[in-house]
């Protein structure tokens, strides 16, 4: 489900490889995130996440989702989430290829990244939880607005739009919008710059920096599991999400 690379002395390439949309399964979050301490426990100095070509996420697997239990809807939470801190509080820069389309989850774990490069192209990103029937969770919500600035933040939130890379890069949601077989290659040009960074200052600089993003997980407890599963399981947001595995469906069939 990930495909791990050392792309270069220092850096390693983590794709995402779930067919057939990289859509945010419990396994494939489990991988990542022990891609992700695996590369921290190397001696990895950045990584860069990828998707495949056209789509780097496609956002949670919703038809998945749909059929756990309580209990094990409660446990997805806590690996997502608990990816979401891997991602704050790593220890080596990690910067996102947005490759593609990026709705919803998979713009989220762009957010606790230390850089996010997207594909030109016809393609969609960023969060659109409120159209799908769920609120926005707080620290996502915090890291969304420590990005793109209050208002801005409010808007695109409150409304649940997907924009296009450009507009991303007008609004900061994105650092750079890059022709789509360059987008891999310029996320790990800049993992190669910060790689070669005296260790330690760059260590120290990033913590500083990142300091309010990694605060935000001092307050990850098991009320937002509680929290989280209870809007789940709600009348409005199930019904929201089985129009939406409805749609995808009548899509699909559409193109076949």
């Amino acid at each position: 489900m990930i495909e791990h690379d050392d792309i270069a002395p220092g850096v390693s390439l983590l794709t995402l490889n779930r067919a057939p949309a990289n859509a945010l399964s419990p396994d494939l979050l489990a991988a990542l995130d022990n891609a992700l301490a695996d590369a921290a426990r190397d001696d990895t100095r950045a990584v860069v996440i990828a998707g495949r070509p056209g789509l780097f996420s496609a956002g949670l697997d919703v038809p998945l989702l749909l059929t756990l239990d309580p209990a094990a809807m409660r446990a997805f939470w806590e690996t997502f989430f608990g990816v979401l801190r891997t991602l704050a509080l790593s220890p080596v820069p990690v910067g996102v290829a947005i490759t593609g389309h990026s709705p919803a989850g998979g713009t989220v774990l762009s957010l606790f990244a230390d850089y996010r490069i997207a594909a030109a192209g016809d393609f969609k990103l960023g969060l659109n939880e409120v159209e799908v029937g769920l609120p926005m969770p707080p620290m996502v919500f915090s890291a969304f607005r420590r990005l793109i600035g209050p208002r801005a933040a409010e808007q695109y939130a409150v409304d649940g739009r997907l924009i296009s890379p450009d507009e991303a890069l007008a609004c900061g949601l994105v650092d750079a919008v890059v022709p789509a077989e360059a987008v891999v290659e310029r996320a790990v040009d800049r993992a190669k710059m910060l790689a070669s960074l005296p260790r330690s200052a760059l260590a120290a600089t990033r913590t500083l920096a990142r300091a309010d993003l990694a605060a935000m997980f001092e307050r990850l407890d098991a009320d937002l599991y509680e929290q989280m599963n209870a809007v789940w399981f709600g009348d409005e947001t199930q019904a929201a999400m089985r129009a939406l595995v409805a749609r995808l469906a009548e899509r699909k069939k559409a193109r076949s």
